[in-house]
Formats: C-alpha cells, sequence, structure tokens
C-alpha cells in the first residue's frame, strides 16, 4: 500500500477527480504543467481556485523552457508565409514569455 497522500495542510487527498479534454487540450495542459514546474495535481488545484501559479525556477523549468521554445520554432519555421498561426502556438508562446517574465522578475 502507498503511503498517504497529504497537502501542505496535513490534509489527506482521498478523492479522486477525473474528466476528458481533446488531444489538443491535453497538450496545452502538459505544456503548461511543465512549464509552470508543478505537480499535474497542484498546478490544477491551483488553477482551480484561481491562486496565482508561482514558478521557481529549477532545471527542470529550464528544460521545459528551452524544449517548448525549440517546439516553437520548428512551428514558426513551418508555418508559409501568410498562413495563420494557430491559438495553440499562440497560447504557448504567451506562456513561455510570462514563465520567462516572472523567471526574470526572480533573480
Amino acid at each position: 500500500m502507498s503511503a498517504k497522500n497529504l497537502d501542505k495542510k496535513n490534509r489527506f487527498r482521498s478523492k479522486t477527480v477525473a474528466f476528458r479534454v481533446s488531444p489538443e487540450e491535453w497538450e496545452q495542459f502538459e505544456i503548461a504543467v511543465k512549464l509552470s514546474g508543478l505537480r499535474k495535481q497542484d498546478y490544477l488545484i491551483n488553477r482551480i481556485f484561481e491562486r496565482d501559479i508561482v514558478v521557481q525556477g529549477n532545471p527542470r523549468v529550464y528544460k521545459a523552457l528551452r524544449n517548448q521554445l525549440d517546439a516553437v520554432l520548428s512551428e514558426l519555421k513551418r508555418i508559409e508565409t501568410g498562413e495563420t498561426i494557430n491559438d495553440e502556438l499562440l497560447e504557448t508562446i504567451n506562456l513561455i514569455t510570462v514563465t520567462l517574465q516572472g523567471l526574470k522578475n526572480e533573480g
């Protein structure tokens, strides 16, 4: 049996929440979680209760930033002149920008 999962206030987390998302929504969620440096569960709880997501710079966050910037660059190179940028790519660019600004203000 695994250890009890307690939150920061020492409360036992015994309830499970599950819901379905599209593959595109899942990808955006994965990106947001990786850039936050939080666990998925903590990220969702903070978002549900409209708490700020405070990103702590660490190697995992910097690696996620690097990987997402590489993915954005590849996507931008793929887009042909006159073609529109999709909303998911714009959201990813915005999320990267906000994360980098937060890290800049941290240091």
